[in-house]
């Protein structure tokens, strides 16, 4: 039924749970996974009157990204080879990282989104946000999350 799985990872234990689950279905379903990595874009830090704070070149922190991304999507390859799932990863940049997936999604052709939620409540939520409950708004694909 499912061809390519979308499975977005942000590299926490959850994230590494729902990699489990994704690669499993993925199996089952004879799909591929596709892995995804968001990353917030560059911004210098700046503090009024203070100059810049802790500066990171844009080149610095582009390394620094990949580095991130290549360790987070290491986890997805691993488990995706180990079970015989062929798999491709990526990484991008973007300030919604809802957005992001569920563009990725589109672009990628993937017909399932396999993701984790934190399951944030209260004032937590409403501070933090939740990318899952916006992909599951913005989404036009099935997705399946892993609590």
């Amino acid at each position: 039924m499912f061809r390519n799985i979308l499975v977005p990872t942000d590299g926490s234990p959850l994230s590494h749970r729902a990699i489990q689950q994704a690669v499993r279905f993925a199996k089952e379903q004879k799909a591929r996974v596709t892995g995804l990595y968001v990353a917030p874009p560059y911004k210098p830090g700046v503090i009024e009157d203070a100059g810049m704070l802790n500066f990171v070149s844009p080149r610095q922190y582009e390394e620094r990204v990949s580095a991130t991304a290549r360790k987070h999507l290491k986890v997805i390859e691993t488990a995706a080879a180990a079970a015989g799932v062929p798999c491709q990863t990526l990484h991008t940049l973007s300030d919604y990282p809802y957005d992001e997936i569920v563009r990725t999604a589109r672009r990628r052709k993937c017909d399932l989104i396999h993701m984790a939620s934190h399951g944030r409540r209260g004032i937590s939520r409403l501070l933090l946000g939740s990318q899952t409950a916006k992909v599951l708004a913005l989404s036009t694909i099935p997705v399946i999350v892993c609590r």
